[in-house]
């Protein structure tokens, strides 16, 4: 007989690690108490078969849902010692050792630690020997005595573990087998797997070589070739035989007597039953020696493949035990049923041995049989035997008292979970390519029977196909319920695999209360796969699948089991380590096997479809649904696995379980967060979940951009998680009680030290179980503190996590414009990055690494911008909603000008109102129930989308109500409930109501009824009786049937009609104990706190499930589910996810770092501002990025030295590496921070010793501790501090222009702070000339920028009140002025110009007399040291010495001149070569106009007239005395000459001194004289139209009347410059009229303004001068210039005709209550520029409104008028008298002249004779005597007769052409004068009598000059008049008249003959 059970040391058991894991796994050592079983078993019952073994009831039905149920349905608890499986096909046992009536106390040792370090499966499954002979052996403590090593089978040879993972080609004789059980389930990558062999041959654990020819004897040949040692088996039958069991049971003597001789025949290996039988029927006998000997053999024979069969044989002969009957099944199918396979029967014997009873060695035996067979390559064990193994190991776990027992379970069953999904082969083609032949990658052509594709069940025939999923009612997924259990029943079928939306499986109900978690549903019903397999026939690898989902389904569903209190209380219940042995399964499925999950190969296959099924499809519901039910639990250990299961999902599977995540964050992971009753420890434990995921950063964007963009997504999950994170980290105030004392801490938390003692069970915490990648939580949730820092830890990830996503690797991202997926197909990470690789991002690095975790994908571009829009979409939905849910009203306006509704009709309110989520029901009932006619459009269209039918009554009701509040108002309830009945009527035609009034009446009494019933406020609740009596006679006069208002009554008094949303509330409700000395003793030994949660967790916990199952119907309905899930590629997403959570990051990394002084929490928090920056930075976020900065800028302290601490040091620090690493993009940021450099050179200053004042008197600041003081001065803050301004080089050219501006602005500051202190702070502005000497080699676009602002700074510091301010400024400039003038500067540029700016401003601004001295000196120096290479920066000298000119201290002007003079002599060609000759003439003249000091300005103008000279002598002028060389862009006329004679037109106009302008004007004169005979034309054009006519721009307009301080100056120039100019003017104009000549218009233009004036001494001078130019150039005039004279003469002529005489208006009487006020800024002798008005349109009126002194000015300026007309006909008297101008100007022309004297003559006559006129005026004080128009009368009648007698006696021939024109005008103005003359009274118009005498004496001399003939025709008309004078009194001249005109008529008449 084979010793006592083998124990293999550790390392020597079969094992399946995680992948990758490659060390070598250790057994823990026994955990610290064994389960006690003795606190109260449950009663149980148990049932009879005929063959005499116990079937549980469970066996024939699933898990229930209703949670209140304590048996299953059809179901029997079956006690735990009596579970024996017959056939392999019952139900999944839920009894075994877990049901007890009440849950075992929660027990420490399920989550004890163990020893050692290492993970949970290398401590709980030891890992595979190279020596087969252990093959067999199980996992116990190494320190176990009885350890023994069994027989040594023949050697195997094996792969290494380490050798790659893919499989070798086999020789053609198969003799050599490459197969390990370690590489099979630890090597596979990248989905791939090594295969199992199919045949003995290939897959044998022996190989032909290894084996002696002498071994032959003593073995047994097996098919194939295996051998089996013969004395393995004798020695079992033997010890079988010898037994009394044996001599009492003639089949167990028989069977073991037929197996001896066959062995001893060498008979056996091919009938591997008969071998088989004895050993089975000793292991029914229950004597513990007998199962011990038969297990072990079992055991050792699986290990040498001996089970495995070529064909299922006919085993009816065999008394196996019968199948079990299936739901629903009747005896009579189950006789039709086949045999079981060899397999099935081996699995169904090891298992039946173990009872609860069982000895502890026996069950070892069990679970070695088990571990082994499951294991083995060659047998493999499908289905529901697999189940039944799997179950039975977990059974052992549970029901042993052994702790050696207990360990080896769980590492037993650890391995088998891996093994089978580690075998699943995953091929990145799809697996539905691959079938029942198996010919493919692994798998041997020649596949032995042994790998037909049939199911290791009893059910199973030979040729049958392999069966889709084990289908019990457990093994079949459970649906929803539904109407009809025949659809249940098919869907139940069907579902496991079907890919449609119609068959998606569904999650599984909940198990009672009162069921103790048992390994339930572990098997399959195999009667339902019998349809639709001819489709297809199944590969091995689609049942390897089919497995490891039916071992998922399984431990999801054992987790499922509800505890009571008494369980979750005690950590020992076989409920609570049931639950957390299925949670740890789970995990570590999750944790390992990930790529089953995601792979798009893991598919499983529909039994009667042959639709494929994702596995994950498959798996989501179960997986759910645990976690909905165990993530809130109270219970530490269940919540921390369910965290850790979900943060794997998360990582792992978030592509795939899109919604079914969000439904989990939203509604229990964020909740638990913010409930007040929740524990810290679970909230430490989420946040530790958390930040694993804000340390990935794949996770973290693809979580942003899938919910927060996603419009259909109900919560923004990563702004909310920031949110709350960022309260959890500032929270002081206690958001959850801490730990109480009593209150079962967790295991993981206990232990200081790591000894176990042996009585213990196994640890089943996280952290025991040493699963890859999860986090030991002991040390969480202490306190508030520790939350706090847990959560801050948690935001530094985070922005870590941004900053490698967004920052890292944009350069990488940018170029490669990396793409994201829709992921359906392909999951977020690649086959080969485990959730384990993700968590080793947990200090994440920003270098290229990163990148790995981008997983572009090619299905669909990642456009930021499109999830923008649809971030931004759903932030206008949420704000839609808010303003909906506060006025309703304006927020549908929102929603309809926003576009949320697309149209404003009451069916698209409607459908928005019934469709959007997070609408308030309150507020639709409230706009729903208004009176208005669109709410009740709106009302009836929202009601008629509501779907009633085929719904009863009240369920119609319910559904009508859910959709709104319905509002108080009877009124509005009214036409809500006529519209509902009108509807329900429409949509069920079946009813009882004969008509909608009656479903209107019940609707009415029902919604009343709900109020009474449930309102707290009705004290007498109405009876059934009451409501039946109230609806009576409303059908239409009858009466509604009876059962149904029964029906309805107690529907609504049992089931209130509520809200959801308001149980949902209600459920989150906090009881709080009511006051009162009773109720605190009540309270007294309660955990209120633990109490209301579970209150609400069990809401949450409700609501989640209900959620799932919704979505799951909605899948099956046929919906595909839209939800596409994104992984983000693009860098850009980080913009948006940090602008949505800065202010919660701000607030959580601020407050902290404010509060502690703990310099860890310092360190985080400054590393969160640090990479917060970094981002704001990245993407220029400047509000931002201000905020940041600011805060940690004021987190210095620097401003409150007494106050500082270490940590405002460290902040100090983080600012200044900021400064230096983000440069760049600190933009306005800057200012901050050189702030706080500024203020940190401040503190050391003070700390040194030095007293600095600070501008606030009185003020002294606290001194630094001397730590700190030390400290500020220690080499990193100095070289910091220094390398902000030493690398400011570095600084791209955007952002030294904001470093610079900032500096600046820092300077100012540090300057105005020192007031007039003798000591200023100047520390920045130091700093600004170091940062220019660095930047100095900038290109010279940057340098100009950056002087922009430089220079700007030193105006403002070179004028700054305090001189010690100033010189140092100008000392610095001037250096930097020295530096930069080193470099040479290009033609036309103009940097020096810029550059020395700040010169010339301090001179002009600066009243100081030594600064301006300075500057001045500062210049002269440069001009020593760099005259050289000045180039445009004489201009800005120049500029300088011009502001100097203009200072009132004669030391500066005198300096100034000084040095004019000095660069006039020594470097004027240079100053010509450079472009600046017009700045030195400039200067110059700046000098000329200086009136302070004549001597200057005389010397000045000097200097100026001695340019010339060697103006014209400089060959760089380009200029000789002849004239110009060259005429081109650079004209030299304009470049030279032109400033020159500007200077002398600028002395002219502006000068003060009136000898320097009287040099100035002579010299202009001169100038233009001596060399204006070489000017070209074009240049006089210039000089005319530049500097000679705007002399007398004055004239023209009243704004050039400024640069005249006083009148008097103004008259002073008008009377000396101005005349001399014009006149000065004139003579150049006749000295130069061949080349001037073209310019007559303007000079005439410019006379008659002149004469235009109403100050008469310009006009006579204008007049004095017209007459000059004319008389003087008379002969040079051609007829065409005449013209323009005439016309000249005529515009004169017209504009001074005061024609206003005549307008009524000036005749009307004014109010005379004003005084007549002489104008008080008239000076009657001052010489005033006055140009007139026009005379005919801009003539004022004057109404009674006007003022005495406005009527006034209009007389002043109509005598005016009168005045310039007759200074005008005087003038053209003048002229026309003068012969020589009356010789050349044409006849035509003296026409037209003659016209305007006409009509000059014409408006005189015309006012005289108008007397009342004349009168009206002298009445309203025009003048004080009559006014009269005499002289301008008489003279113009003059001046026309003279010159039109002189011209009809002309003889010229154009004069005689013009003859008759003459006559036309002579012969009426000679009657028309004499017939007035006749009518003069001698004794009152004596005036007028002088005044005509002249003329008329002329006329009648020139009547006697007409020859005969026109003499004698004008006779008549002429001589009456003259007989007429003959009677008056008249002068001699007159009378000599008369006499010769008598004569002539006498001659004429023939009275006197001729002499």
């Amino acid at each position: 007989m084979d010793p006592a059970p083998d124990v293999a040391v550790s390392g020597d058991v079969p094992h399946s690690p995680p992948p990758k894991a490659e060390t070598t796994p250790t057994v823990p050592a026994p955990p610290d108490t064994a389960p006690d079983n003795a606190n109260g078993e449950a009663r149980v019952e148990a049932v009879a078969k005929p063959n005499g073994h116990i079937i549980g009831h469970e066996e024939a039905e699933e898990i229930v849902v209703p949670p209140t149920i304590d048996v299953e349905e059809d179901e029997e608890v079956v006690a735990p010692q009596q579970i024996i499986v017959t056939n392999g096909d019952e139900a999944e046992d839920d009894g075994d050792a877990e049901h007890q009536e009440n849950g075992v106390p929660n027990g420490s040792h399920a989550h004890d630690s163990s020893d050692d370090g290492e993970h949970a499966e290398e401590q709980a499954v030891p890992a595979l020997s190279r020596s087969a002979s252990n093959r067999q052996s199980l996992p116990l403590p190494p320190f176990s005595p009885t350890s023994q090593v069994p027989p040594t089978p023949p050697s195997k040879s094996l792969t290494h573990p380490d050798s790659p993972a893919r499989r070798e080609s086999l020789p053609p004789n198969g003799r050599t087998s490459h197969y390990s059980t370690d590489a099979s389930s630890t090597a596979h990558t990248n989905g791939t797997r090594p295969p199992f062999s199919p045949s003995p041959s290939t897959s044998s654990l022996t190989a032909a070589s290894a084996t002696s020819p002498t071994s032959h004897k003593r073995s047994l040949t097996i098919s194939k070739g295996n051998m089996v040692s013969a004395v393995l088996i004798t020695s079992a039958l033997e010890t079988i035989a010898a037994s009394r069991e044996a001599k009492r049971s003639v089949p167990l003597k028989e069977s073991t007597h037929r197996a001896l001789e066959m062995v001893r025949a060498g008979l056996g290996g091919d009938q591997p039953r008969d071998i088989f039988e004895p050993l089975r029927l000793a292991c029914e006998t229950r004597n513990e020696k007998l199962m011990i000997a038969s297990l072990d053999c079992i055991s050792k024979l699986i290990s040498y493949s001996f089970f495995v069969e070529d064909t299922p044989h006919n085993t009816g002969s065999l008394p196996s035990p019968p199948p079990s009957p299936g739901p629903g099944r009747r005896n009579s199918e189950q006789a039709n049923l086949p045999p079981p396979t060899l397999v099935d029967l081996v699995v169904h014997t090891i298992t039946m041995c173990h009872t609860e009873t069982s000895p502890e060695a026996v069950s070892l035996q069990v679970v070695k049989a088990l571990l082994s067979l499951v294991l083995s390559p060659t047998i493999l064990v499908h289905q529901s035997s697999l189940l039944k193994a799997v179950r039975t190991v977990y059974n052992v776990f549970l029901m042993s008292n052994d702790p050696v027992n207990q360990v080896v379970a769980q590492g037993g069953l650890t391995q088998m979970v891996h093994h089978v999904f580690s075998r699943c082969k995953l091929a990145p083609s799809s697996a539905a390519e691959s079938t029942g032949n198996v010919s493919e990658a692994g798998y041997s052509g020649s596949s032995s029977k042994a790998h037909s594709v049939t199911p290791s069940t009893p059910e199973s025939g030979p040729s049958r196909p392999l069966p889709d999923s084990a289908s019990s009612p457990d093994a079949s997924i459970e649906v929803l319920p539904t109407d009809s259990h025949h659809e249940e029943d098919a869907q139940e079928t069907e579902a496991p695999t079907s890919v449609d939306a119609d068959d998606t499986p569904q999650p599984p109900p909940s198990a009672g209360p009162s069921e103790a978690p048992s390994f339930y549903g572990l098997q399959g019903n195999e009667s339902e796969i019998d349809h639709g397999m001819h489709h297809r026939q199944m590969s091995t690898n689609d049942l390897f699948l089919k497995d490891a989902f039916l071992v998922l389904r399984a431990m999801c569903k054992l987790t499922m089991k509800p505890l009571n209190t008494e369980s979750e209380r005690d950590l020992k219940s076989h409920g609570m380590r049931s639950k957390l042995l299925s949670l740890h399964m789970i995990l570590i499925i999750l944790n390992s096997h990930m790529d089953v999950f995601v792979s798009p190969s893991s598919i499983i296959y529909s039994n009667s479809t042959n639709e494929a099924t994702p596995f994950i499809q498959m798996a989501n519901q179960y997986l759910c649904l645990s976690l909905s039910r165990n993530a809130v639990s109270p219970v530490p250990q269940v919540f921390e696995i369910s965290v850790e299961i979900f943060w794997r999902m998360l990582s792992g599977l978030r592509s795939k379980l899109k919604k079914e995540l969000e439904v989990m964050f939203h509604e229990i992971f964020i909740p638990i967060l913010e409930m007040k009753t929740s524990t810290l420890k679970q909230k430490a434990v989420i946040l530790s979940m958390v930040s694993r995921l804000c340390q990935d950063p794949q996770a973290l964007v693809d979580i942003y951009i899938n919910y927060d963009c996603d419009s259909d997504a109900t919560d923004n999950i990563y702004e909310h998680l920031m949110n709350i994170i960022s309260k959890l980290s500032t929270n002081t105030s206690p958001s959850s009680a801490p730990q109480k004392g009593t209150e079962p801490t967790s295991p993981s938390v206990t232990p200081t030290t790591k000894v176990q003692r042996a009585d213990t069970a196994p640890s089943l915490s996280t952290t025991a179980l040493g699963i890859n990648g999860t986090v030991d939580t002991s040390s969480l949730g202490h306190s508030e503190a520790q939350l706090r820092r847990q959560s801050l830890e948690c935001l530094a990830s985070v922005l870590r996590s941004l900053v490698a996503w967004g920052i890292s690797k944009t350069a990488v991202d940018t170029v490669a414009q990396g793409r994201a997926s829709t992921v359906e197909d392909s999951h977020g990470r690649p086959d080969n990055l485990t959730p384990d690789a993700s968590q080793s991002l947990d200090r994440l690095p920003t270098g290229p690494s990163v990148d790995s975790t981008r997983q572009p994908t090619p299905d669909i571009v990642d456009d930021p911008s499109r999830f923008e829009s649809a971030k931004q979409k759903k932030t206008t939905l949420l704000e839609g909603i808010k303003k909906f849910n506060y006025k309703p009203k304006r927020g549908l306006e929102f929603a309809v000008d926003t576009g949320l509704v697309p149209g404003s009709s009451p069916q698209d309110i409607a459908k928005f109102l019934l469709t959007t989520d997070g609408l308030s029901k309150a507020m639709i009932g409230e706009y729903l129930g208004e009176a208005g006619e669109r709410n009740i459009a709106t009302m009836h269209a929202f009601v008629d989308m509501i779907d009633l039918r085929n719904l009863t009554f009240v369920e119609g009701l319910r559904l009508f109500l859910q959709a709104f509040r319905l509002p108080g108002e009877a009124q509005k309830i009214d036409r809500f409930m006529l519209k509902f009945a009108e509807h329900y009527i429409e949509g069920n035609a079946s009813t009882p109501f004969a008509n909608a009034d009656a479903a209107y009446v019940l609707s009415y009494s029902t919604v009343m009824l709900n109020t009474d019933a449930h309102s707290p406020q009705v004290k007498n609740r109405m009876t059934k009786a009451d409501f039946v009596r109230n609806n009576r006679g409303i059908n239409d006069g009858n009466d509604l049937p009876e059962e149904m208002l029964s029906e309805i009554y107690d529907d609504i008094v049992n089931n209130e009609i509520r809200m959801k949303d308001e149980m949902d509330a209600s459920l989150g409700t906090i009881p709080t104990p009511a006051p009162g000395i009773a109720n605190a003793l009540a309270s007294v030994g309660r955990d209120l706190q633990k109490e209301a949660y579970i209150l609400q967790s069990s809401g949450i916990a409700n609501k989640t499930e209900a959620l799932f199952r919704t979505l799951m119907r909605s899948q099956r309905k046929g919906s595909k589910s839209t939800d596409q899930f994104y992984s983000a590629s693009h860098f850009v997403h980080v913009k948006p996810m940090f602008e949505v959570a800065w202010i919660p990051f701000l607030a959580g990394i601020s407050g902290p770092l404010k509060e502690t002084d703990d310099l860890e929490i310092i360190e985080l928090c400054l590393d969160g501002f640090k990479n917060a920056i970094r981002i704001v930075c990245f993407f220029d976020l400047e509000l931002e990025r201000n905020a940041f900065v600011t805060t940690l800028g004021k987190n210095t302290f620097l401003n409150n030295l007494g106050e500082m601490k270490t940590k405002n040091m460290e902040a100090i620090k983080a600012l200044l590496d900021i400064a230096v690493t983000e440069g760049n993009n600190l933009k306005g940021s800057w200012r901050e921070v050189l702030s706080c450099v500024s203020q940190l050179e401040h503190m050391q200053l003070i700390s040194s010793g030095v007293d600095v004042q600070d501008g606030h008197k009185g003020k002294h600041k606290k001194l630094p501790n001397e730590e700190l003081a030390n400290e500020s001065r220690s080499t990193h803050i100095t070289v910091a501090a220094d390398m902000v301004f030493s690398l400011s080089h570095y600084l791209s050219g955007t952002a030294i222009v904001d470093f610079v501006q900032a500096l600046c602005d820092v300077s100012w500051e540090e300057i105005q702070s020192s007031g007039l202190s003798q000591h200023p702070r100047l520390f920045s502005l130091q700093k600004l000339v170091e940062i220019s000497y660095y930047n100095m080699t900038r290109i010279r676009l940057e340098w100009s920028n950056l002087w922009d602002i430089l220079g700007e700074h030193f105006n403002q510091v070179c004028c700054h009140s305090n001189p010690h301010v100033g010189f140092f400024a100008l000392d610095s400039l001037r250096q930097l002025s020295m530096r930069f003038l080193e470099k040479e500067e290009l033609p036309h540029f103009k940097f020096q110009k810029d550059f020395l700016k700040p010169f010339e401003y301090t001179m002009i601004h600066n009243a100081n007399p030594d600064i301006r001295d300075m500057v001045l000196q500062c210049l002269q120096q440069m001009i020593q040291g760099r005259v050289q290479n000045m180039r445009s920066g004489w201009r800005t000298m120049f500029g300088v010495f011009s502001s100097a000119s203009k200072v009132l201290t004669e030391r500066i002007t005198s300096s100034a001149f000084e040095i004019v003079t000095r660069l006039n002599k020594e470097h004027f060609a240079a100053i010509v070569r450079y472009g600046s000759f017009a700045d030195l003439t400039v200067c110059i003249t700046d000098f000329c106009k200086v009136s302070k000091y004549q001597k200057i300005s005389l010397l000045a103008i000097a200097m100026l007239r001695g340019v010339i000279p060697i103006m014209l002598n400089t060959p760089e002028c380009g200029l000789t005395a002849a004239g110009p060389q060259n005429v081109g862009v650079d004209d030299p006329m304009i470049k030279y000459w032109y400033p020159v004679l500007f200077s002398f037109y600028d002395v002219i106009m502006n000068g003060e001194d009136l000898e320097v302008r009287r040099l100035a004007l002579d010299s202009l004169f001169s100038t233009l004289k001596k060399y204006g005979s070489s000017f070209p034309v074009d240049f006089w054009d210039t000089v005319c139209q530049e500097l000679l006519f705007p002399i007398f721009a004055v004239l023209k307009s009243s704004q050039d009347l400024s640069r005249f301080s006083t009148q008097e100056d103004m008259s002073v120039w008008l009377s000396t410059t101005m005349i001399q100019a014009l006149r000065d003017l004139i003579d150049l104009y006749t000295f130069y009229f061949e080349i001037l000549e073209r310019f007559l218009d303007g000079l005439l233009d410019l006379l008659c303004v002149c004469i235009c004036q109403e100050n008469d001494t310009l006009a006579r001078i204008g007049t004095s001068c017209l007459q000059q130019l004319i008389e003087s150039n008379v002969k040079k005039l051609s007829p065409a210039r005449w013209e323009r004279v005439a016309t000249t003469f005529v515009r004169l002529f017209r504009t001074t005709t005061p024609h206003q005489l005549f307008d009524e208006s000036l005749r009307v009487e004014i109010d005379s209550g004003t005084p007549d006020l002489q104008d008080a800024n008239e000076d009657p002798q001052a010489i005033l520029p006055a140009p007139l008005s026009p005379t005919q349109h801009d003539s004022q009126k004057i109404t009674a409104k006007t003022t005495l002194n406005d009527r006034r000015r209009i007389f002043k300026q109509i005598i005016v008028k009168c005045v310039l007309q007759l200074l005008l006909i005087e003038t053209t008297n003048d002229l026309l008298r003068n012969d020589e101008v009356y010789r050349t100007i044409p006849p035509e022309h003296l026409l037209r002249l003659m016209g305007v004297l006409d009509h000059s003559y014409q408006f005189a006559r015309m006012f005289n004779e108008d007397k009342e006129l004349r009168t009206g005026l002298w009445k309203v004080g025009f003048m004080k005597h009559l006014p009269n128009l005499l002289k301008q009368e008489s003279s113009s009648a003059s001046t026309l007769v003279h010159i039109l007698l002189r011209m009809y006696y002309d003889p010229r021939p154009d004069h005689q052409a013009a003859r008759p024109q003459v006559a036309e005008r002579l012969l009426p103005l000679g009657l028309g004068v004499l017939t007035d003359y006749t009518k003069l009274r001698a004794d009152t118009q004596a005036k007028n009598i002088a005044a005509w005498t002249p003329v008329v004496s002329e006329i009648m001399h020139g009547f006697c000059k007409f020859d005969d003939k026109a003499f004698s025709r004008y006779l008549p008309a002429i001589y009456p008049l003259a007989a007429e004078m003959v009677a008056r009194e008249t002068s001699p001249d007159v009378r000599e008249g008369l006499r010769d005109y008598f004569v002539r008529v006498g001659y004429a008449q023939g009275i006197i003959e001729p002499s």
